[in-house]
């Protein structure tokens, strides 16, 4: 193109062909098909590039292949991408270009697992700059550790000996809380409840996401990452005491689950043994 803009500190792609778009008065997706025929969305392109298609892209945009590369979540592990938004969920108030037209989006914030920013190391606050208080404050060094290891298994390091995307999964799923009281709510009471006692009672029903979309609200944030730590520290343990938190159908779900994990652990294990011989 004749004219082109160079990205932000990791800025996201769709927020940088969008740039471009405005530039030229053409809708985003225009613009994108404009460098990529084939591509049916922005998001898509956000998640799903190929080698061939970032090389065209970076040619388009006078780019460097890398630096393409790096505003998209290609590299991003297939089992971390239920943690990436579809929106904005957060904001940095030191790297966040607000002012700016149109908004740049930067990929910190939709990363559904950070509960600080990848640039500057702050907390992280609302898109609005309305701020988060929490009441899981108090596990702040715990949930620190949790955003640790799914940092670790988005960017496909190595890992210890479960998923943390899948811990994560697993504490999303409901249990029953014992004693029951008279006004029991079952929608309410997730395995998560069992080791972060808070929490039962400031969820609400928007603020409680599916197993299958584990992205939790800013200031209920840190109550899942504490978990997951607390579950990889203390190993497969603490998920058949969990176990005993479920019932029906979900508790079969849940034992299914054990299983697979720990022979998945198994399997790991031994494979990494089998390349140090």
């Amino acid at each position: 193109m004749p004219v082109t803009l160079a990205p932000c500190t990791d800025e996201l792609l769709s927020s940088w062909v969008a740039r471009h778009a405005d530039f030229y008065g053409v809708p985003p997706l225009a613009m994108l098909r404009h460098c990529l025929p084939e591509m049916p969305s922005l998001r898509a392109a956000d998640l799903n590039l190929n080698d061939n298609q970032v090389l065209r892209l970076a040619r388009m945009l006078c780019a460097d292949p890398e630096t393409t590369r790096q505003t998209t979540f290609t590299n991003v592990a297939e089992p971390s991408r239920c943690l990436i938004a579809k929106e904005p969920m957060q904001s940095c108030t030191t790297c966040y270009l607000a002012r700016t037209e149109p908004r740049v989006v930067i990929r910190n914030q939709l990363l559904g697992w950070r509960i600080t920013c990848t640039l500057c190391g702050g907390l992280l606050q609302y898109p609005t700059g309305r701020d988060c208080p929490s009441t899981f404050g108090h596990y702040h060094a715990t949930a620190l550790i949790g955003e640790r290891l799914l940092h670790d298994e988005a960017s496909q390091r190595d890992r210890t000996w479960a998923s943390p995307v899948r811990i994560a999964r697993l504490l999303l799923m409901r249990r029953v809380k014992k004693p029951r009281v008279g006004d029991y709510e079952p929608w309410r009471y997730r395995v998560l409840g069992a080791l972060i006692p808070d929490l039962d009672d400031v969820v609400d029903r928007r603020s409680l996401p599916t197993s299958s979309s584990p992205i939790l609200p800013l200031h209920l944030r840190p109550a899942l990452l504490a978990g997951i730590a607390i579950v990889e520290r203390s190993g497969p343990e603490m998920l058949q005491m969990l176990h005993g938190q479920m019932r029906g159908e979900n508790k079969a779900r849940f034992s299914s689950a054990i299983e697979e994990i720990i022979n998945s652990s198994c399997r790991s294990t031994a494979s990494s043994q089998l390349q140090l011989i």
